[in-house]
């Protein structure tokens, strides 16, 4: 089954880089060092930010359906950095994680779910999309539940 995962557009976030931190503090965002590899996953470029590098923690509406699976959490976003492009693997920071996949269909609605280990992510993936139910699917850190990153047919 053919899939493809884009980060975010970054034209969403460019304002929050040149505020102040009160003002990030308005819109619920602060701005955060990076401190340690692999843990500050950026969901534009879909790769984890440098030790040392800042990034914004703000919260994101990831899947915006009225209805009981609306999500929004916490994201990390760096700057200047171009939104990726995967088709038909996963990327590393999906693929070096464990991570819960969440599969809706059309309506928003949940239909099924798979975690995933290190290395699992690209076969995971297809195990949902081969079920015809499933329109798109929602990658999260499996422990900490954030979103990672969304996933669509291809």
């Amino acid at each position: 089954m053919a899939y493809r995962i884009e980060g975010l557009a970054p034209e969403r976030f460019a304002s929050l880089f040149g505020m102040a931190d009160d003002a990030l503090a308005e819109h619920n965002a602060v701005r955060v060092t990076a401190d340690t590899p692999s843990h500050f996953p950026c969901r534009i470029s879909l790769e984890d930010a440098a030790p040392g590098e800042q990034v914004i923690l703000l919260n994101h509406v990831s899947h915006d359906v009225a209805g009981p699976f609306r999500t929004a959490f916490a994201i990390y976003v760096r700057e200047g950095v171009e939104a990726a492009s995967f088709t038909d693997r996963a990327p590393p920071m999906l693929d070096g994680r464990t991570i819960g996949l969440r599969g809706f269909d059309g309506e928003g609605m949940l239909r099924g779910a798979l975690l995933a280990m290190p290395g699992e992510a690209d076969a995971k993936i297809r195990a949902l999309l081969a079920q015809p139910e499933i329109a798109t699917i929602h990658a999260h850190n499996a422990a900490h539940g954030c979103f990672l990153a969304r996933i669509e047919r291809n």
